[in-house]
């Protein structure tokens, strides 16, 4: 007998992922109600979108905030009080189905959210040490839960957030289950996303907001402290790809994990001279 579906409500933020979508909605079949929110595709990703029955909502951002997921957040029509956020890249494995159908009929459940550990696929290989663990509040109280509001500033780096993480009012706790990320399928997929990425990290640098002490996760905090630190010392590209290939362990990926790191300085070096180009032109304008 076909087991009822878990009453959550799922949103999935999106442009152009026809590469993606079927395998992200796919993953979670059992949920019961599924939102796509898109930013004028012009590719098949509504097409296959509405083809496993998702609801296809357009997003036509006007700059500022809020951006698409915080929008979503505020506007949809939810028929239940859980949420799940999965980008059109990520996957959940078989066994999620199970653990999360189990808090959601726990009314005796006390956490207003749960954290769920990602793992990077990059150059055909999942990465077992670079950037792992890498933990995101997904599962929430709809009601209770907001991505937080790093910078005031334009960032530049498209309609959706990027680093920021969701804040709840009331407790948390972890899955066990780990999240499967196809972000970057080709050399060119990383260059192009850190591009834009490296637009918000240089607003960021350059406004200093991001205050970690709203953030309900030791590890997330902890790391968002380090990144304050790590932006006040010399040599950042080469420091970003040692902490990736050798605190990390990334030299245990193998060669992905030795490219995942370089790349990563790279990241870090745009993001250095961007903050300075950021910083000079505001200087200019007043």
């Amino acid at each position: 007998m076909k087991s009822p579906k878990v009453e959550i409500s799922l949103i999935v933020p999106c442009k152009n992922e026809e590469s993606n979508i079927e395998r992200c909605l796919n993953s979670v079949p059992w949920v019961d109600e599924t939102f796509v929110v898109d930013s004028q595709s012009t590719d098949r990703t509504v097409e296959l979108a509405k083809g496993l029955g998702a609801k296809v909502i357009q997003f036509h951002y006007e700059g500022g905030w809020p951006k698409k997921k915080n929008w979503a957040l505020d506007n949809l029509a939810f028929s239940h009080d859980w949420v799940l956020i999965l980008d059109a890249d990520e996957c959940l494995p078989l066994e999620a189905e199970k653990e999360i159908r189990e808090i959601i009929q726990n009314p005796q459940d006390p956490n207003a959210g749960y954290w769920i550990n990602r793992r990077y696929f990059f150059m055909g290989r999942p990465l077992r040490h670079a950037y792992f663990p890498n933990w995101n509040l997904r599962l929430f109280k709809h009601r209770l839960g907001r991505y937080e509001k790093i910078t005031e500033d334009d960032t530049g780096s498209g309609d959706h957030e990027i680093h920021e993480h969701i804040v709840v009012n009331g407790t948390t706790e972890k899955l066990l289950s780990i999240m499967d990320h196809h972000a970057f399928p080709t050399i060119e997929s990383f260059v192009e996303k850190h591009n834009r990425y490296s637009n918000w990290e240089a607003v960021v640098e350059s406004t200093c907001k991001d205050d970690p002490h709203s953030l309900q996760n030791d590890q997330v905090k902890g790391k968002r402290r380090l990144r304050r630190i790590f932006r006040m010392l010399p040599f950042r590209p080469t420091l970003r790809f040692l902490y990736v290939y050798i605190w990390q362990k990334g030299f245990l990926d193998g060669w992905p994990g030795y490219v995942f790191a370089r790349l990563h300085g790279q990241y870090e070096f745009l993001s250095v001279v961007k903050a300075q180009e950021y910083l000079k032109r505001k200087r200019e304008s007043r």
